[in-house]
């Protein structure tokens, strides 16, 4: 039996995450469109916390938690890309935590641990 979402990737997330998630939650906080509105920003802490407060289907909760990621490798993507220009330099420590970013969702579609950081 593959492991659950929570079993997953809860162990992964502060507890200030959870915290803030359920502070928002009780002043009226939607908890699905929260984690789609942090998943958009490219907060996946944030989108994970709401996500563990939310029943949804499993292959829901890891599509937005994946989009989370990949949306956060893109924006690090772009911010690489802008400081290239800026400073004439290229900005590879960047570049790489978007890769893992990217790595991250491809386990996280596919029902697997996040691999650890090296």
């Amino acid at each position: 039996m593959p492991d659950t979402f929570e079993a997953l990737y809860a162990p992964r997330l502060k507890k200030v995450f959870t915290e803030q998630a359920q502070q928002q939650i009780a002043q009226g906080a939607d908890p699905l469109n929260s984690a789609n509105m942090y998943a958009e920003m490219g907060k996946p802490d944030f989108a994970l916390a709401f996500l563990l407060l939310v029943k949804r289907p499993e292959e829901e909760k890891r599509e937005t938690l994946a989009h989370a990621y990949e949306r956060r490798a893109a924006l690090a993507e772009e911010k690489a890309n802008q400081y290239n220009v800026q400073f004439h330099r290229p900005f590879p420590l960047i570049k790489l935590e978007a890769r893992r970013d990217l790595r991250a969702a491809q386990a996280i579609r596919q029902g697997r641990p996040i691999p650890e950081e090296r």
